[in-house]
């Protein structure tokens, strides 16, 4: 009984240290560019409490911003988990508050970026890094690690990818890593549609492509959801640009889940 009694205390001093851990401020850092002309990024980071290197995930925005917002939201909560965080601030640093109608082009480049970063970082495992993006930043994200130049380009590379409803169109579906791709059903912004005419190997025009030439892709569609289902900040419905956004707490919190067994699948949590 004393020797449980020990192991009970143990456990529950471990658990005290990683809710201290998850609810540390996080600490703003820069991330270069490689260009000199360009500002550097800026991104919260959040460290686990682990001793040894721990997976990381960074964790990209999308089109309308508010990185503090998605840091509080979802870096927060991943690093609950085990897991390094960086969010990253791909338009402050550009002067931008939002993408616009055209984006910049060095956009996709961002990804990389706060790779590089976190591959360098000294409470990160290089080998366990993944990407995880909301609607634009979902673009970067598959764009990140799907085959072609960009990927190849890099020394470093993403080990899985996750994507929150992305724009699928154009995207060939030839994947590099494991990627989770989470969406609405009655996403009208970027439709569910599109996602799976990716994953299925069929183009706009239902022509078949090559099926399966890359990595294994997971798609979950929620019904009766809307694009930005996990944002609470719409719990009323609310437009852009004609299109609706909505909260969906049950969406959220199935893909709550799915995101953890995901990661702990591919990167694997720290202990």
């Amino acid at each position: 009984m004393i020797q449980l009694a020990k192991i009970a205390v143990l456990v529950t001093a471990i658990s005290i240290v990683q809710c201290l851990a998850a609810e540390s401020p996080p600490i703003a850092v820069e991330i270069e560019s490689p260009l000199a002309s360009s500002n550097p990024l800026q991104g919260y980071l959040r460290q686990t409490s682990s001793a040894s290197p721990s997976p990381a995930v960074v964790l990209l925005h999308s089109c309308n911003g508010n990185w503090g917002r998605l840091d509080q939201r979802w870096g927060k909560r991943i690093a609950s988990w085990g897991y390094v965080t960086l969010t990253v601030d791909s338009l402050g640093p550009r002067g931008l508050k939002n993408c616009g109608e055209h984006p910049p082009q060095d956009l996709i480049l961002d990804a990389y970026r706060a790779l590089k970063f976190l591959v360098r970082h000294p409470s990160v495992d290089p080998a366990r890094v993944a990407v995880l993006g909301f609607a634009s930043g979902g673009r970067v994200a598959l764009t990140s690690v799907e085959h072609g130049f960009l990927e190849q380009a890099s020394p470093n590379k993403f080990h899985a990818a996750i994507a929150f409803y992305p724009p699928c169109r154009h995207f060939k579906g030839a994947m590099t890593v494991p990627t989770l791709i989470l969406i609405g059903e009655r996403d009208d912004l970027t439709p569910a549609e599109e996602c799976r005419n990716m994953v299925d190997g069929r183009d706009a025009l239902g022509i078949s492509r090559q099926k399966d030439r890359g990595a294994p892709i997971k798609l979950i569609v929620y019904p009766d959801a809307y694009h930005a289902f996990d944002a609470p900040n719409v719990t009323t419905p609310a437009k852009l640009s004609g299109h609706r956004l909505e909260f969906n707490q049950t969406a959220t919190d199935q893909s709550i889940v799915a995101l953890r067994e995901f990661l702990d699948a591919t990167i694997g949590r720290s202990e």
